[in-house]
């Protein structure tokens, strides 16, 4: 830009914020990443997030229906169908009636897989919502409506916005951390857990359930902690300057993450180390120390929130059964059933449950109709099913009900946009009122959607 066309009103509208933000990011470096005001007060601290990535069959686990069994191998009602679009097959393929049998569980006598038989344990622990509805029928764009609240790439994930509202209770590791295991990682990719338009400071940072958390955390030979923290201070001086010069807010998220690195080399190794809980503790959850697995990064979920770290991620990208569907729903839960209900016991019995909201389920279901032969179901937005626990949660709840065939939502119905509304009330913020300015106007999580579902809170 010509100097010569530099206004007031330019300089107060770009540099202004610009030093601002990078005024902002030092504080938030120094003293860890600030907390908005909250709304209400909070139920919830923390969040520990388990998504099954690929999305789960919700006619195979939680959502029984008699009649689909009555009426396999024969064609959907042509009205059902009207205006309904599938993602890969032909939406007049037949009927598919479940794979698996139900049992009841618990003193409320729930319905649940014969898959999920630690779940059934913890039945009267969790709230279960069967009437989930999406927008998306393709998993890149379901999973960042999920994870972002829209399906375009570039938005904050939900970690960043919890993290941006309620701040970090600690200086020495991440606020937000996500763990990824399965087959591979989720198809939004690092988008779900990225930080948009809030400042970087705000997104998800990708730990390894084994060796060092994040790779080059451990110093190379020659260089030891004299040398490394005279080295630090350096480029901390050279980056502050800098920022002042230029008014760009990430050199400050530069700087802090220079700084947390290498107070996360204090902390971090004992951290990850399971071999120190207890053998009741590692059989409960079905981790083995120096393995990687969905069972370890449950328990390492349950040591990070115990440091302090607000938002915990873990996606298990396992559940896209276009066919196989028997043999791979069988590994799948698994390799999640055990260690899912081990998380919710141990928390509540270390005191950590009631404030710490913890949320299972994938991004849409799957179709009633068969794929793949007779071994496999197609995506399907129009009803899936996905249960919550603690942090404010009103356990034993049963919200929502479907079809018959469990093709579209009839009772409750809970959109994408609710959930996140009401995660957020329960963390104590107003959905419509946790915003952030940019392009021009406010953003939310949840858009210009959203109601909370009070029957979910206790």
């Amino acid at each position: 830009m010509d100097p010569k066309q530099i206004t007031r009103r330019w300089f107060f509208e770009q540099c202004g914020v610009g030093l601002g933000t990078a005024a902002l990011g030092h504080l938030l470096a120094e003293s860890g990443l600030a907390a908005q005001p909250t709304h209400f007060a909070p139920k919830a601290k923390h969040v520990i997030f388990l998504f099954m990535a690929g999305a789960p069959s919700h006619l195979e686990l939680f959502d029984n229906k008699p009649q689909l069994s009555k009426f396999d191998g024969t064609l959907p009602p042509a009205e059902l169908l009207k205006g309904y679009r599938a993602a890969f097959i032909n939406p007049n393929s037949k009927l598919l009636g479940p794979k698996f049998q139900f049992r009841r569980y618990g003193k409320s006598g729930t319905e649940l897989s014969e898959l999920l038989p630690f779940t059934g344990e913890i039945a009267d622990e969790i709230a279960i919502v069967k009437s989930m509805v999406t927008d998306a029928f393709n998993h890149a764009p379901g999973q960042l409506l999920m994870n972002t609240g829209t399906m375009q790439f570039g938005r904050p994930s939900m970690g960043a916005w919890v993290l941006y509202g309620l701040g970090s209770e600690t200086k020495d590791l991440p606020g937000f951390v996500v763990f990824s295991s399965g087959s591979k990682g989720p198809s939004g990719g690092d988008s779900c857990w990225g930080s948009g338009f809030l400042p970087t400071l705000y997104q998800g940072v990708q730990f390894r359930s084994g060796g060092d958390p994040v790779l080059y955390l451990s110093n190379p030979p020659g260089m030891d902690a004299q040398l490394q923290r005279d080295s630090l201070d350096a480029l901390k001086q050279l980056n502050t300057l800098r920022g002042a010069a230029t008014g760009d807010p990430e050199i400050a998220t530069r700087i802090n993450s220079f700084e947390m690195a290498f107070r996360m080399q204090g902390v971090a190794p004992e951290l990850m180390d399971i071999a120190k809980e207890s053998r009741e503790t590692l059989e409960m959850y079905g981790a083995e120390p120096g393995k990687a697995s969905f069972a370890n990064n449950c328990l390492l979920a349950r040591r990070l929130v115990e440091k302090g770290v607000r938002f915990v991620q873990l996606y298990h990208e396992a559940w896209d059964q276009h066919s196989n569907l028997v043999k791979d729903l069988q590994k799948n839960c698994l390799a999640t059933d055990r260690a899912s209900a081990a998380l919710i016991k141990d928390l509540k019995q270390r005191g950590l449950l009631e404030d710490t909201l913890v949320v299972w389920g994938g991004e849409f279901g799957r179709t009633p109709m068969v794929q793949g032969g007779a071994d496999g179901r197609d995506h399907h937005p129009n009803a899936f099913t996905m249960w919550m626990a603690g942090g404010g949660i009103k356990a034993g709840a049963r919200i929502g009900e479907t079809d018959e065939l469990g093709f579209n939502v009839v009772k409750d119905r809970v959109h994408v946009h609710d959930l996140h509304a009401t995660m957020l009330r329960l963390l104590g913020f107003d959905h419509k009122r946790l915003t952030f300015q940019s392009q021009g106007r406010p953003f939310r999580l949840t858009d210009v959607e959203g109601n909370v579902v009070d029957a979910l809170m206790a």
